[in-house]
């Protein structure tokens, strides 16, 4: 069925993505296979807020939320359009009487955003709006998502930036970008992989339970989250889904899916 424009899930890797010449050629390989959007709409695993809560709506200066890192990571810019009108069928979609949406007019794009955007759109020219992630339980991003997959009929590029596995605590940073991936890391990739590709839904959303090494592979669960978000925009995991990247980025899985 065609529903407009795909969904994707994506690492966005840290700040020093921008060096890894393999990884950023594979995002802007990726984005110029795809339809150009009209908008996009990103959920981050680096914003968590409740309730739902809309960035800014104008260029606003970017949220550098990260530390110890070299000046020159400090010093990017990503200056995309805001997004009014998207924001605006993001209210109307997302806000009840009983779900309320809040706005953060001066938040910026943060590194989960901005990071991945600048490789794929480096023009800058895409208009952007970011969401916060209320929750982290997956069956009410999961239903998030199905709410907002209207969206995509109207050219706006659903993204969900985590990272397939995190867990900074079992990574040796020494080994270098390529370094071959821990079991439990390799593990869990294969298992989403071949969860995803076959639409098990319930399977991914009882990920803790249903996942090999779920735990060590996401001892806290903000980066797998925005995949249930995109799960859920991509009528109910329906859709076509593939890998559109795949290996590992100091061990941990850089894997990236497309929905339609």
């Amino acid at each position: 069925m065609n529903t407009g424009m795909p969904v994707l899930y994506f690492g966005h890797g840290a700040p020093p993505l921008a060096d890894d010449e393999l990884w950023t050629g594979q995002l802007s390989a990726w984005a110029a296979r795809l339809a150009r959007p009209r908008s996009v709409l990103i959920v981050s695993a680096h914003w968590e807020a409740a309730p739902v809560t809309i960035g800014a709506t104008s260029t606003v200066p970017l949220t550098y939320d990260f530390w110890g890192f070299p000046q020159r990571y400090y010093e990017v810019t990503y200056p995309a359009p805001g997004a009014p009108e998207l924001a605006a069928s993001v209210r109307a979609l997302l806000g009840d009487g009983s779900r309320p949406v809040a706005e953060a007019p001066e938040r910026g794009l943060d590194h989960g955003a901005y990071v991945p955007l600048k490789e794929m759109y480096p023009g800058a020219d895409v208009p952007v709006l970011q969401v916060s992630m209320p929750t982290l339980d997956p069956r009410e991003l999961f239903e998030m998502g199905r709410r907002l997959a209207p969206l995509r009929e109207e050219g706006v590029l659903i993204m969900g930036s985590g990272f397939l596995t995190h867990n900074l605590s079992c990574i040796d940073f020494g080994l270098g970008a390529d370094a071959a991936p821990p079991a439990w890391s390799a593990e869990f990739d294969d298992w989403a992989a071949r969860a995803v590709d076959s639409g098990d839904i319930d399977a991914l959303l009882d990920w803790r339970n249903k996942g090999p090494a779920a735990h060590i592979a996401h001892p806290r669960s903000e980066h797998l989250a925005p995949l249930f978000v995109a799960l859920g925009a991509a009528q109910d995991g329906n859709e076509q889904a593939r890998s559109a990247i795949d290996g590992f980025w100091y061990g941990l899985a850089k894997r990236a899916f497309q929905f339609g």
